[in-house]
């Protein structure tokens, strides 16, 4: 790229001092083709004819053609270093990262130009990989952990009871084996749900949020009195875009979330559907800013009473909200617990 920048630059040099030549030789055609002399013919000697004078514009031309061309080589080649120089900072980044780099950044500052701007959306690509990059390992880390956890608690409950049969109380292992095999059951069937959320698309339909959470709240009550939670809500009717069957899945799961991580004894929840959201808030434990940023990403567990949770229910929840163009904020309470506000698209805007 250099080299033909270079050879460009001393090429239109060249070309310019070429034609400008040509119209000098042009302009000297119209020269008398005969000696001239002075008004007084005492002053000094005839002059050259047009003849001379061509063969010397041409010949000084020629010279200055070659200088310009040199002229052109020399300077065109350190104007072409100067301007591409950036552009060499910005291969060596991304040869960097292609080894599995991406804590660097490029950073250039100066005049705002094209090269600027490749170099902040080069910076900003290798921002948005280094965060993916982060937290697939804490997902392979955590799911390799959830995977393992129950097969080894089986693997052991078997062990014991194949040692000494004659002492185990077979329907306590059956019962403790069974929900050991159910809870690796539920983490295979969330990571499947939240792989086929990721590849495919959903046909959306107007439906009554309120309507949705009033069935899951029919469902949660079973579990909020066996963990001491309170229930209440707030429902107003909305009509949004989206899918019902996800839709309560999202419902259930929020409520699920708020109930597990409650206070330990007196906890309370409350679920708000107004114009075109849907709110979960609940009592808990004080959570910081930064943790909570992370709770929708798989298997990440806020600190609460219970710890069987597999931990995907938020990160289903962010990929249903995802899917229905929603935004989804979690904003930490003051006194404790998590509020969950999900904006759906209204039916009547997005028709």
């Amino acid at each position: 790229m250099r080299l033909r920048l270079t050879l460009s630059y001393a090429g239109l040099l060249v070309f310019a001092g070429a034609v400008v030549a040509v119209i000098i030789y042009a302009v000297m055609r119209f020269v008398p083709n005969y000696p001239l002399t002075a008004a007084n013919p005492r002053d000094e000697g005839p002059v050259a004819t047009r003849g001379e004078i061509l063969h010397t514009v041409t010949t000084l031309s020629a010279y200055a053609l070659v200088f310009l061309a040199v002229v052109g080589m020399a300077g065109g080649w350190l104007l072409a270093g100067r301007m591409l120089r950036p552009l060499q900072e910005i291969t060596a980044a991304a040869r960097l990262a292609a080894t599995g780099s991406l804590d660097h950044r490029i950073g250039l500052t100066g005049i705002k130009d094209e090269f600027t701007d490749l170099s902040d959306t080069f910076d900003e690509m290798l921002d948005r990989l280094q965060l993916s990059f982060e937290q697939y390992r804490r997902f392979a880390a955590n799911a390799s952990h959830e995977l393992r956890t129950p097969h080894t608690v089986m693997k052991t409950m078997l062990e014991v009871a194949i040692a000494d049969p004659e002492h185990q109380d077979v329907r306590q292992l059956v019962g403790r084996l069974h929900e050991t095999n159910q809870r690796g059951i539920d983490i295979v069937e969330a990571l499947l749900t939240l792989a086929s959320l990721n590849n495919r698309t959903v046909d959306l339909e107007p439906v009554d949020l309120a309507t949705i959470t009033r069935q899951a709240l029919t469902e949660l009550k079973d579990e909020a009195a066996g963990a001491g939670v309170t229930l209440s809500a707030e429902l107003e009717e909305t009509v949004v875009l989206g899918n019902e069957v996800l839709l309560h899945q999202l419902v259930m799961n929020l409520g699920q979330n708020a109930i597990r991580h409650n206070l330990a004894e007196g906890g309370a929840m409350k679920l708000t559907v107004r114009h075109r959201e849907l709110i979960v808030s609940n009592t808990g434990p004080v959570l910081a800013p930064l943790a909570v940023r992370t709770l929708t990403e798989p298997f990440t567990k806020p600190k609460g009473r219970y710890s069987a949770g597999h931990g995907l229910g938020l990160a289903l929840v962010a990929r249903i909200a995802e899917t229905h163009h929603a935004t989804l904020a979690l904003n930490p309470n003051p006194a404790g617990g998590l509020t969950v506000t999900t904006t759906l698209p209204e039916a009547s805007l997005s028709r």
